[in-house]
């Protein structure tokens, strides 16, 4: 099982070596980008705009782009081709965090059930490591954008990150106290609907497509602001510690983020 603190250096040791190849190749990008993240997830209802806005949260991440415009050993442009034009390669590291509870119809407080009593009882949170690649297309010429005939660059992205997920799960229901937490490993405790081993919270690792749009904006010739908009689906439906099987809940959890980032160009 990959660890987040092996990840971490694995990522740093790759820039390191990725800057040093930097003075015989193609140019180099490093940045850091943060901001809110939505988790869609099987807590309340996916479709319910007022859920997925509550169960909200934080993520920043460190990124790192291959710039085949720029040649670095000579500050130089490379061959006019398509690809080098309008392509980049990023890569990225990043972690983010989201707390986790039931909202909507199902826990409105007209419903005095036994089950509304465990859904609002039920509450958790997903927090998750993320490495992965992907290729981002500018349907603008990037020489254009480094010479400055625009100051916006808009791109879209396709690519692949792997997640290490440390979900985590509360109930305070059959509790005396409501300041304490009661035994998650008791299914009586979760809603009843939900078979048994629905709720698991145990630490594991998944597969992700990420897709993105965005746009960058030159602040000068060595740096941008980024502005980019993420949609994450994971191979997984337990990253938020909760998967239950039903009609109305059975997609793979997602993330949405949308973050702002400074992106310093080495040359």
């Amino acid at each position: 099982m990959i660890k987040p603190k092996n990840v971490a250096i694995a990522f740093t040791l790759f820039a390191i070596f990725q800057t040093a190849k930097a003075q015989q190749g193609f140019s180099h990008e490093f940045g850091l980008v943060a901001g809110y993240v939505e988790m869609r997830s099987d807590y309340g209802v996916r479709e319910d705009f007022s859920n997925n806005f509550k169960n909200s949260g934080f993520a920043i991440g460190l990124v790192h782009y291959m710039n085949f415009t720029i040649q670095s050993d000579c500050n130089c442009y490379t061959a006019d081709k398509y690809f080098n034009d309008h392509f980049k390669l990023r890569n990225e590291v990043s972690w983010n965090t989201t707390n986790l509870r039931h909202h909507g119809e199902w826990v409105d407080p007209s419903r005095t059930s036994a089950e509304a009593d465990q859904l609002r009882a039920h509450t958790g949170s997903a927090t998750n490591f993320n490495i992965g690649t992907q290729l981002e297309f500018f349907p603008l010429s990037l020489r254009d954008y480094q010479g400055y005939s625009y100051k916006f660059g808009p791109f879209i992205g396709l690519g692949v990150q792997y997640t290490y997920h440390m979900p985590e799960v509360q109930t305070t229901y059959n509790n005396p106290d409501p300041n304490a937490y009661g035994d998650v490993t008791d299914p009586s405790n979760f809603y009843s609907g939900w078979a048994p081993g629905s709720v698991d919270a145990s630490h594991g690792s998944s597969w992700s497509i990420v897709s993105n749009v965005g746009v960058r904006y030159k602040l000068s010739r060595v740096s941008d602001l980024m502005l980019d908009f993420r949609w994450q689906f994971y191979m997984d439906d337990n990253v938020d510690g909760l998967d239950h099987n039903l009609e109305s809940n059975k997609h793979n959890d997602s993330l949405i983020w949308l973050s702002l980032g400074y992106i310093y160009f080495f040359n």
